[in-house]
């Protein structure tokens, strides 16, 4: 009779176990609420340069290829995406990424020009323009000195490989009243266009 207890007993008390084990996995399963900067983090992401948030972008006025000059100033009622980028030596992320931003139509309908500034020499982008044509379509802006750049703080970003010589891979979204809303830099030199858009689609969304 003892042994009969103490089997029920037993096997009672493993039960119990079980359960409680269970229902303690099914909770730290469950899906927790993240803020913005964990979700960027969990995807090699980074909010960074965090102090030009919503202040006035700095200016610039930056050539392309043919010579023709983009300033900031003379955008004002389109939102802006720069990327900035290494350019040249950044074959193949880079240069996809370029003519990513270039194909997609999306960014036209949220009413968004892209620019992507590299630092190299204009002749040395020629030459990256025979080996790939696509890029050809893209605007490309020169930022030899790099003024823009430093104005930014693109040098110093994580993604730079090169810290304080070449920008890493970094997007700067400047709403219609030249006013910088968000910057993001990509270690893993990834097509972010749909993050891109996201925040683009929140900032054309009318204010009460």
């Amino acid at each position: 009779m003892r042994t009969f207890l103490k089997f029920i007993f037993i096997s009672i008390f493993m039960t119990i176990t079980i359960v409680l084990l269970f229902s303690s996995k099914s909770k730290n399963l469950s899906p927790q609420p993240i803020s913005q900067e964990e979700h960027f983090s969990h995807h090699n992401l980074l909010l960074v340069n965090k102090e030009l948030i919503n202040k006035p972008a700095p200016n610039f006025e930056l050539r392309d290829i043919n010579g023709k000059i983009y300033s900031l100033k003379d955008f004002r009622g389109k939102n802006i995406v720069l990327f900035f980028n290494e350019g040249v030596m950044c074959y193949p992320s880079c240069w996809q990424q370029m003519i990513a931003l270039t194909k997609d139509k999306r960014f036209e309908v949220e009413n968004t020009v892209v620019f992507s500034i590299i630092i190299d020499p204009v002749e040395e982008w020629r030459k990256a323009i025979q080996e790939m044509p696509e890029l050809n379509q893209a605007i490309v802006l020169f930022d030899i000195d790099k003024s823009v750049s430093k104005s930014f703080s693109m040098l110093t970003v994580p993604s730079s490989m090169h810290p304080g010589l070449y920008p890493g891979h970094s997007y700067v979204i400047i709403d219609k009243n030249g006013v910088v809303r968000y910057i993001l830099d990509d270690p893993e030199m990834g097509i972010r266009n749909d993050f891109l858009l996201q925040e683009i689609k929140k900032i054309n969304q009318p204010t009460n």
